[in-house]
């Protein structure tokens, strides 16, 4: 359903408010509109399970549904113009949202089009390219994956510094021996991945965990499930803390993404949902990013490295998740980046 201008302002009127009758409703919009004409908008926006239904006669309110949470367009500017405790987000684990994730499709038939036909480039792409030339090209993926995935988690290491690592295994001066073993760990991870392609087609606690402990190599991070809370910078969200749960959600996760078809939504729900359990002590994004890897692999689409995100733009998008589990600027994101790795590598 595409929305008319009265209608994205009714949900807008209706979010900021959490609840509101019809006649609250009217006073808001300040438009010449009668009740009869707001009655229809409200019918179309339940029937497309944008708005929910509270009530009965007299006594009816609606409220915003969380379907509509889940994808509605956001203003990442406005939204961050706030402070990290003024933004009215979310501060605790949704146990619902898995519901709501196993009854929404998040690519819309068009962005579906989109997908495929970027798959279709890259696999006639790779297939007209030597193996010489294919191996060099997923060396630079590498290269490039390595250094933007590590800069996001605060890697001061450049582009150049990182290719001269990989290519003449030659640290950069005045960097620590963490920062060097971060971007190793991910040259290690990746590797593994494109060795074992079908590793991530029954996704699992297991190849989690295997993937983790690659990325985390000696980088004193513990292996296991962590069994205390954890904070996150930038947002007041607080991810489970008790490790039977943690090890319930990651499962649970595993089986929604497993009974999910499309191999592009079964990525983006790794990526974000791993960020958003939280499930180790450090390395959850780059886990995230590295199983949704993985499962573009496994559905022979083409890795993404990040290369061209700004890091700021990729922490909003995440947080916007974690605050209003609003999966609109990630969608965005993801998108934008498998455009980019087709149109930059394997030509």
């Amino acid at each position: 359903m595409k929305l008319t201008n009265r209608q994205q302002r009714i949900i807008t009127l209706i979010g900021m408010e959490k609840q509101l009758s019809i006649s609250q409703i009217l006073e808001l919009l300040n438009e010449d509109i009668s009740q009869v004409t707001l009655n229809r908008d409200l019918a179309k926006l339940v029937k497309n399970q944008f708005l929910i239904k509270i009530g009965k006669a007299r006594a009816i309110r609606y409220s915003v549904s969380n379907f509509y949470q889940l994808l509605a367009p956001v203003d990442v500017g406005v939204y961050f113009s706030k402070e990290t405790d003024q933004r009215n987000s979310a501060q605790g684990f949704n146990h619902e949202l898995y519901g709501l994730l196993a009854d929404t499709t998040i690519f819309s038939a068009e962005e579906m089009k989109l997908l495929n036909s970027i798959k279709a480039v890259y696999q006639k792409n790779i297939s007209n390219i030597t193996p010489t030339l294919y191996k060099k090209e997923m060396e630079r993926l590498t290269i490039e994956l390595s250094w933007k995935s590590s800069q996001i988690e605060g890697n001061t290491y450049s582009l150049l510094e990182t290719e001269k690592l990989f290519l003449e295994r030659e640290s950069a001066k005045n960097k620590s021996k963490e920062e060097t073993q971060m971007l190793l760990n991910h040259k290690d991870a990746l590797n593994y991945l494109l060795q074992n392609k079908n590793l991530a087609e029954n996704l699992s606690l297991r190849v989690i965990e295997e993937v983790h402990s690659l990325l985390t190599k000696d980088l004193g991070v513990s292996k296991n499930i962590r069994s205390r809370g954890v904070g996150i910078t930038g947002t007041a969200y607080k991810p489970l803390d008790n490790e039977f749960q943690i090890k319930e959600f990651l499962v649970k996760m595993c089986e929604l993404i497993n009974s999910k078809e499309n191999g592009f939504e079964k990525a983006l729900l790794a990526i974000v949902l791993i960020s958003y359990i939280q499930p180790f002590e450090d390395g959850n994004k780059r886990t995230g990013r590295m199983i949704g890897n993985a499962l573009l692999i496994n559905n022979n689409a083409c890795p993404l490295s990040y290369r061209s995100v700004d890091s700021m733009d990729y922490k909003k998008a995440i947080i916007l998740f974690y605050e209003q589990n609003n999966l609109a600027a990630f969608k965005r994101l993801f998108i934008e980046q498998n455009e980019f790795s087709v149109n930059n590598y394997f030509q």
